[in-house]
């Protein structure tokens, strides 16, 4: 037998994406819209303490108020540390299903997230109600494609924010997370932050579906390792 070093390759980290869909309408200016952006970079730091073994979280941000923007695409949470998050600007209305079709457009894509990772988790947060048809965008993304399989959560900033609609996005109390005030949306954000910290540090970072869920995509192959659930 000749020894051949080409062989032996160090594994590979494993991407567990999380997408934060940001409601950035003028509704969100002033203290909201610092108090969101200083949360997403504490989430940040804490998900950079989390990167730890063979599993690399990634984070891809869109904002929709006057636009929906893809305001950054999937980077490793180390890089975007290093570079900073650029500042949100609070304008316009509220297009929720716009949003929601960008998201869903993303994860349906393999190329831009491919089948052979950890279930995505997505965060939506809003202080309003949608004002373009979000209805059918948000039921394709709950139950149709790989979207259906993604980890939801949703946060709701003051008492104008649509509770009901957020929690139809994240399937319940559980995982809608209630800010008040614009002080509370760190509070909110630190909650998930650990929620998506634990799968991260946890054996089986996408065990929270049924088996008959366990992949991502039919057509993949699972990992050696048949405990852990890809997307």
């Amino acid at each position: 037998m000749v020894f051949d070093p080409t062989k032996f390759k160090a594994p590979k980290a494993k991407k567990l994406p999380v997408i934060l869909l940001l409601d950035v309408s003028s509704s969100m200016s002033g203290e909201k819209i610092d108090s969101l952006y200083d949360s997403v970079t504490d989430m940040l730091q804490a998900f950079e303490e989390a990167n730890i073994q063979e599993k690399m979280i990634d984070v891809a941000i869109i904002t929709f108020g006057e636009e929906v923007l893809l305001h950054t695409p999937y980077t490793p949470v180390n890089e975007l540390r290093k570079a900073g998050v650029g500042r949100f600007h609070a304008a316009g209305s509220t297009p929720m299903g716009t949003a929601l079709k960008m998201v869903k457009g993303m994860i349906e894509d393999k190329d831009t997230t491919p089948s052979h990772i950890y279930r995505p988790a997505v965060v939506l947060v809003s202080d309003g109600a949608p004002t373009d048809n979000w209805e059918q965008p948000m039921d394709a993304f709950i139950h149709n494609g790989r979207s259906a399989k993604c980890q939801r959560f949703a946060v709701a900033i003051g008492s104008d924010a649509n509770r009901d609609i957020l929690r139809r996005f994240c399937g319940g109390d559980d995982t809608l997370f209630c800010a008040e005030g614009a002080s509370d949306i760190v509070d909110a954000f630190s909650q998930i932050s650990m929620s998506v910290s634990t799968r991260a540090a946890s054996s089986n970072p996408s065990r929270m579906a049924t088996p008959s869920d366990a992949s991502f995509d039919s057509n993949t192959a699972q990992d050696e390792d048949d405990d852990d659930l890809y997307i």
